[in-house]
């Protein structure tokens, strides 16, 4: 299974704005810290923020800022959220042309592996996903340092 770029750029846009709570971002400085589109990302930000997962300022001076803290942002729910649909493969729409549809096993271990990614990711919250804390915060532009698994690196 494959994220959507729009999955990807709101998790992205999440971690970035939760690494400098101390301010409000905007969508310019998160596009130029990760070299993407800054129009896919007001797509993003709107999505977000409908969501209540971001506040946002406009106006001169204005920005975002998450609007929860990064522990109550949970990634399951940002990913159903940005996702328009989970159909693995045809013959999880609705209007599925398979001749195999009644006849085929797949259909249900292809589900229980969607519901298990799922599930794996509502385990999980924004807090899980960002790097360990270094001290000063982030200044416009500067990317976050990359977070080790510490059960892998051992």
């Amino acid at each position: 299974m494959r994220l959507t770029m729009m999955t990807d750029y709101a998790m992205r846009l999440l971690m970035y704005v939760a690494q400098r709570p101390e301010r409000l971002c905007t969508i310019a400085e998160v596009a130029r810290a990760y070299d993407i589109s800054e129009a896919h990302l007001m797509k993003v930000t709107h999505q977000l923020g409908l969501a209540g997962w971001i506040e946002t300022v406009r106006g001169k001076g204005g920005g975002m800022r998450l609007a929860h803290r990064p522990e109550d942002i949970n990634v399951g729910a940002v990913v159903r959220r940005m996702e328009s649909d989970f159909q693995i493969t045809e013959c999880f729409g609705k209007s599925s042309r398979c001749s195999l549809t009644g006849n085929c096993g797949l259909t249900g271990i292809l589900n229980e592996a969607l519901q298990a990614f799922l599930e794996r990711l509502d385990a999980h919250t924004l807090a899980d996903v960002l790097p360990p804390v270094t001290g000063a915060p982030l200044s416009v532009g500067e990317r976050p340092l990359r977070r080790v698994d510490r059960e892998r690196a051992a």
